[in-house]
């Protein structure tokens, strides 16, 4: 046995295990600073995490995930409203045309109009007086999407639909 003892007498082998016992003592108080370390961070995380009145941190947070998924959903049916609203907007009626004119052109002034009522896809109706000595007529006429396919329009009349549907002046031929 004392010969297998002195084969490791070698200065190698005495290096080899002096390294080796540097090395265990650098992990040693690298792990000591570790430990220091964690102790340090549970203390802050104890202090963060312990609030005023009982509540910490956590509950706080909680309750305020609570707070924003009920906002989300309260924003969620805004937009759903919101949609509505704009849909019976386009449904209700916002564009709207007058013209004055004179059916006979020697004879009388402008007692005659057209008024056009269309909704936000240019649907709706072209409503016509013509004045005459014997009385008022009134006629009106469905537009859908700007057209009347089933009457014939009147020159006045298709100048009062552009007129709402664009916004500009009517003018006739």
């Amino acid at each position: 046995m004392l010969a297998f003892i002195q084969g490791f007498s070698s200065p190698i082998v005495y290096g080899g295990i002096g390294v080796l016992i540097l090395g265990e003592l650098l992990i040693f108080c690298f792990i000591i600073g570790l430990f220091i370390q964690n102790k340090r961070l549970k203390q802050k995380l104890h202090i963060f995490f312990s609030g005023k009145e009982g509540k910490d941190l956590e509950k706080i947070l909680l309750e305020q995930l609570g707070e924003t998924k009920a906002l989300d959903q309260e924003i969620q049916e805004l937009f759903e409203i919101s949609n509505r609203l704009r849909d019976l907007g386009m449904k209700s009626i916002h564009k709207t045309a007058l013209l004055r004119f004179n059916p006979f052109k020697e004879v009388g002034s402008n007692q005659s109009f057209c008024i056009a009522l269309l909704d936000g896809k240019n649907s709706g109706a072209v409503l016509s007086s013509l004045h005459t000595r014997e009385g008022t007529r009134v006629y009106a006429k469905p537009v859908i999407a700007g057209l009347a396919d089933n009457f014939p329009l009147t020159e006045e009349e298709k100048a009062t639909i552009t007129q709402a549907i664009h916004g500009k002046t009517p003018s006739i031929s």
